[in-house]
């Protein structure tokens, strides 16, 4: 839906709103420092910069959403987390999924490395397959946070700034995108700066499209991935068996990135409970729940790519067990027909 300032002036009725200087984003200090740079480092009117910022809105429930809690967080419980992602209606709809797309996930397994069920498990989790892409007007997301959330203005005026070079790029009014609160977009859910940076036109149509072409978005995936570090056929996690005299906390705290060699979890007591484990440098992972012994894994290299989509161990782990639920289903599946 496309709007003309003409029409956002008269919604806005020239009132001040808050987080606004003055009624659109158009006179908003921030935002005329952005258009200068805009037309400085890119070559874009300055004048058509600010007519697209003054149909933005400022979207307060983006700032709400954004916000850490003002109230002390409850305790992580990765079994709470883990029943959001892991249930019989997620899986059914990504073996459908998976099914629908299965040239296009198999071209990417093959050129890119990453399985096919990992490229479902992350599509599932962000959008549950494309169904939940978010409603947010992305400009007007982008510009809330850019101009009226200082704590990561920085973050969100540069995403603002990749968005306007998107669709200059894809020949698209910047005010037709829609996505997160966040401005992340379509069936993967990628900010404007990986759409730039990793999208592929997967399906060779000569252009991008993440709200309609779900090939696109498994290539896509794959890419970003790839390019983040994926190796083929090499494991991405298993179960740890942790003395409860280790000192656990110690090597989580070494990070998430696979620091800790075999030797270094020998030493502490750590060992893999599954047959034959990767000789290789691992990650601590601890999966907590109040009330409920604690899970521990230890995440390799891919483990750790997964983070690079998402930084949170909770999400990769649910990516992770969500992919090998898929896995064993649409393999049962194949085999029934």
């Amino acid at each position: 839906m496309k709007r003309t300032l003409a029409a956002a002036t008269l919604s806005l009725g020239l009132i001040s709103l808050p987080g606004l200087a003055s009624g659109t984003y158009a006179e908003h200090p921030e935002a005329q420092r952005f258009a200068d740079s805009m037309q400085e480092k890119h070559g874009f009117d300055r004048d058509a910069v600010l007519s697209a910022l003054g149909q933005a809105r400022y979207e307060s429930r983006v700032i709400e959403l954004i916000r850490p809690p003002a109230t002390t967080p409850s305790a992580r419980s990765w079994q709470r987390y883990r029943a959001r992602f892991l249930d019989g209606k997620r899986i059914e709809n990504g073996i459908a999924f998976w099914q629908a797309h299965a040239a296009a996930l198999q071209k990417a397994a093959d050129q890119y490395g990453v399985p096919p069920e990992i490229i479902v498990a992350i599509i599932g989790v962000e959008t549950y397959y494309g169904r939940n892409t978010g409603n947010f007007e992305t400009v007007s997301a982008l510009a809330t946070l850019a101009f009226d959330y200082p704590p990561r203005a920085v973050l969100f005026r540069g995403e603002l700034e990749q968005l306007f070079l998107l669709a200059r790029e894809q020949v698209r009014d910047p005010l037709s995108y829609y996505g997160s609160y966040a401005g992340a977009l379509g069936y993967p859910q990628f900010l404007p700066s990986s759409i730039r940076n990793y999208a592929v036109d997967f399906d060779g149509n000569g252009q991008i499209d993440f709200d309609n072409e779900p090939e696109d978005a498994i290539g896509s995936v794959a890419n970003y991935l790839a390019r983040h570090g994926w190796v083929r056929g090499e494991a991405v996690a298993v179960p740890a068996l942790v003395p409860s005299d280790a000192n656990a906390q110690t090597l989580i705290d070494a990070g998430i990135e696979p620091a800790l060699t075999p030797e270094t979890l020998t030493a502490a007591g750590i060992v893999a409970a599954s047959a034959n484990p990767p000789a290789a440098p691992a990650t601590l992972v601890d999966l907590a729940t109040p009330g409920a012994p604690t899970e521990y894994w230890l995440g390799y290299r891919n483990f750790y790519v997964i983070t690079r989509y998402n930084k949170s161990s909770f999400y990769a782990m649910a990516v992770y067990e969500l992919a090998r639920a898929l896995r064993d289903q649409y393999a049962s599946a194949t085999t029934e027909r």
